[in-house]
């Protein structure tokens, strides 16, 4: 979190999951630009909290294809995978509040419960079932070896939090509108994988405020997430930083451009000849040439 005092600070936070694609250099630029009209450090963060998908080789890529681009940043990369501790300690001071308990549904199960309810992410929104079951009970689950998720109370943690949770919102400009945070619409959403030590949500929160990032700047698809990240930060005591929820690149078919739709990848527009003036150009970033590509930003 910004003290009042530090310049403002970026950050831009792949996973190393995949390769990077036009929607991340859009991101990455919008973000290294912003910073430096107000005098700001822009700073990079690897997102491998989750260790089963995440592999060396395509951090390796990320670096390559950011300095291909022609980005810099004022200190070496954070990496989530340093940092497991940060986000036991933030899981531990919740359940020391009662907010937080064990979870052993499997997807199969929430998506039979949930009754076609979805969370904003269009994923089946979980009913709370394990939140009802006794202590002995999942104490007696516990102790057969059962690796659960950790959820978070949603009925506790709103009535312990801020009356009144919102958020300062520029989205591409310097105009500041108040967003009303809506956390409820996540249901009691997880903050421990059963396979990987934080969930986004708190990873996220916990990372923001241990570089003391100012300004959150990414994509409108992360738009809803706010709401979840600004509930933690207030029972967290961390101060929110100002947010910047950018327009997204899409593909000629009118899709957000993703890893998991196979986007083309910055290493492909590289290898097959693309210029990275022409890739900076297409979205914005530079003049415009003969050759730019042609990117939908919507």
């Amino acid at each position: 979190m910004s003290d009042g005092s530090s310049r403002p600070l970026f950050r831009f936070a792949p996973s190393p999951n995949g390769r990077l694609h036009l929607g991340h250099a859009y991101s990455a630029l919008l973000n290294a630009a912003t910073a430096a009209t107000v005098d700001g450090v822009f700073l990079l963060r690897i997102e491998d909290i989750d260790q089963a998908r995440c592999k060396p080789e395509y951090e390796q890529a990320i670096i390559a294809d950011l300095a291909w681009l022609g980005l810099t940043f004022a200190q070496a990369p954070r990496r989530q995978s340093a940092h497991v501790a940060d986000y036991a300690g933030a899981l531990a001071a919740l359940a020391a509040r009662d907010l937080v308990y064990p979870c052993f549904c499997t997807r199969g199960e929430i998506a039979r419960a949930s009754g076609g309810a979805r969370d904003p992410d269009g994923a089946p929104l979980y009913p709370g079932t394990c939140r009802l079951l006794s202590a002995s009970a999942r104490e007696a689950r516990l102790a057969t070896g059962e690796n659960p998720a950790m959820r978070l109370d949603m009925a506790r943690a709103l009535a312990q939090a801020s009356v009144h949770l919102d958020w300062r919102e520029y989205g591409e400009g310097d105009v500041e509108t108040r967003v009303r945070a809506d956390p409820s619409v996540w249901g009691d959403f997880v903050l421990k994988r059963k396979d990987m030590p934080a969930s986004y949500h708190l990873a996220v929160v916990v990372d923001d405020c241990a570089q003391r990032v100012s300004d959150v700047m990414r994509g409108n698809d992360l738009f809803q997430a706010t709401s979840a990240h600004r509930l933690l930060q207030s029972l967290l005591d961390i101060a929110a930083p100002r947010y910047r929820h950018h327009r997204l690149v899409r593909d000629s078919a009118g899709q957000k451009m993703s890893k998991s739709a196979s986007s083309t990848t910055l290493e492909e527009l590289r290898r097959n000849g693309v210029a990275a003036e022409e890739v900076r150009a297409s979205l914005g970033f530079g003049e415009a040439t003969a050759g730019a590509l042609q990117a939908e930003i919507s």
